[in-house]
């Protein structure tokens, strides 16, 4: 049986509130370091407490809070052109995922996505992340539509935004700027489907406050690791945890 990530059960078990923060704060710290991860850190973990249908809401917000802060703090360094393709394209993923969900077997989709992953993380790593080829603006269209459909899919479509944002070879802080672009819009997006579903409640929103202040915290230490890491040990690490997401798909 599964608590309810809402105001009143945490307010009322702090050792629940405890632990959901700790969680909360380790996916933010990630989150700060190399640009993403965090929706897959919280809903991975959450949802061996509470139940998912809760946990997805609520991290949605958490994730909403994560996009504008950091996009705030890295808005000078945000590489718009990469924007103008990659938002459009998933604009229309997002739509266009609603219909393959609809129609097609998801767990046979999941296991596509996660052999595509591992199959770019391996081939980046035999390239060597800093050699990868350079492609061209054009490419944030497609890969923009295919981030959308994973978006659809399965609530968060980072991986192969992260392809296309490596392939560009951007410093750290312009991929975590123009990363936190993409992941607003999404974001926003899904946070108006979910408040039409009825999914995003006022008690589940209460408990998003409470745990607002784990997630300033992560993503104030993790962003003092992000300013001293130098680019080498940042696109490791991107692939470190795109790794682990293509795992997740396949397991």
């Amino acid at each position: 049986m599964h608590a309810s990530l809402s105001y009143a059960t945490l307010i009322q078990n702090p050792l629940l509130w405890a632990i959901a923060g700790v969680i909360i704060l380790v996916a933010f710290y990630v989150r700060a370091v190399i640009g993403f991860g965090s929706g897959l850190i919280s809903v991975a973990l959450l949802t061996l407490i509470f139940p998912i249908k809760e946990v997805v809401p609520v991290v949605l917000l958490l994730d909403l809070l994560g996009s504008v802060l950091l996009g705030a703090y890295d808005f000078q360094e945000m590489r718009w052109p990469e924007l103008r393709w990659l938002i459009p394209g998933s604009l229309i993923g997002l739509a266009f995922g609603s219909f393959i969900l609809a129609d097609t077997n998801a767990q046979n989709l999941t296991r596509f996505l996660g052999v595509f992953i591992l199959a770019y993380v391996v081939y980046a790593l035999v390239m060597k992340p800093e050699r990868l080829p350079q492609v061209a603006l054009p490419w944030g269209m497609p890969l923009g539509i295919f981030g959308g459909v994973v978006g659809s899919l399965y609530g968060g479509g980072g991986p192969p935004i992260v392809a296309y944002l490596q392939m560009r070879h951007l410093d750290k802080r312009a991929f975590r700027a123009t990363f936190q672009g993409i992941a607003l819009t999404d974001n926003i997006l899904r946070a108006f489907m979910y408040i039409a579903l009825a999914l995003l409640t006022w008690q589940l929103t209460v408990g998003f406050l409470l745990l607002i202040p784990p997630v300033l915290l992560g993503l104030w230490t993790g962003n003092r690791l992000h300013l001293r890491i130098n680019q080498r040990a940042f696109l490791m690490g991107t692939l470190a945890v795109l790794a682990v997401v293509g795992l997740k798909y396949l397991i």
